[in-house]
């Protein structure tokens, strides 16, 4: 039986089915899976930061299973396999031409809970990963273009001050030439797929694809309410991708 058989050209089975949590925080594992299963891989090389001590994260299965993985994070006590990098926009063309990144790989998963929309934009057009991963901000509705202040050296203070919203990562992704194909059911992440490699998948809008936070406390009516809310302010981002 081949890959494909069971779905149909006018509409591939919903990647919601094949959430499944190995090592990834919620059930990235499983949707990655489901993806490379529909795309196939040409590399099988991946590259992740914002893995803290990379127990828990994107590609530790895909490692096990024999990629060529490159994962960074800025802690100092982590595993010696994990580069310490503390990724800014400045300094992401840099690291990736220091570890050999080729231009055309299978995976980008983007997770530093700050400045992921603005690394990404910085990130040079000749990187082009078929698939690509990124935590957007599910406190911020799907219909609002927000993204936090640019700022080097800015951590996360465990708030809802981070990252931007869906559709801010959605416009971004569209200027370079990704499709959005999944939200996981978290509200965490938001799957972008190139262009090319689309077929097997539902495209989305940012709309239909929106799941809501589901972590944090919760409130009188027993709903998740995400991180602790912030005061600061977040910037408007246009269709240009420059704050208005």
């Amino acid at each position: 039986m081949g890959i494909f058989s069971r779905f149909t050209a006018a509409t591939p089975q919903d990647l919601s089915k094949f959430e499944n949590k190995v090592y990834s925080q919620n059930g990235e594992d499983g949707v990655i899976a489901e993806i490379f299963k529909r795309i196939g891989t040409k590399t099988q090389f991946a590259v992740e930061f914002g893995v803290e001590d990379g127990r828990e994260c994107n590609t530790r299965l895909l490692k096990e299973q024999g990629w060529d993985v490159l994962q960074m994070d800025g802690g100092k006590n982590n595993p010696r396999y994990i580069k310490h990098e503390f990724i800014t926009a400045e300094n992401i063309n840099k690291l990736f031409k220091k570890y050999n990144v080729p231009k055309h790989f299978d995976l980008l998963c983007i997770d530093i809970d700050t400045n992921d929309f603005w690394v990404w934009k910085a990130l040079s057009d000749i990187y082009q990963p078929r698939v690509l991963i990124i935590e957007y901000n599910a406190s911020i509705a799907p219909t609002e273009s927000k993204v936090v202040a640019y700022d080097p050296n800015l951590t996360w203070d465990g708030s809802q001050y981070f990252g931007g919203s869906l559709l801010a990562m959605y416009r971004l992704a569209k200027k370079k030439g990704y499709e959005l194909v999944y939200c996981d059911k978290m509200g965490v992440n938001a799957f972008f797929v190139r262009k090319d490699c689309t077929d097997n998948l539902q495209i989305k809008q940012p709309i239909d694809a929106y799941r809501g936070a589901a972590y944090g406390e919760l409130d009188s009516n027993e709903m998740r309410t995400g991180h602790r809310p912030t005061k600061r302010k977040f910037l408007t981002i246009g269709t240009d991708l420059e704050p208005v």
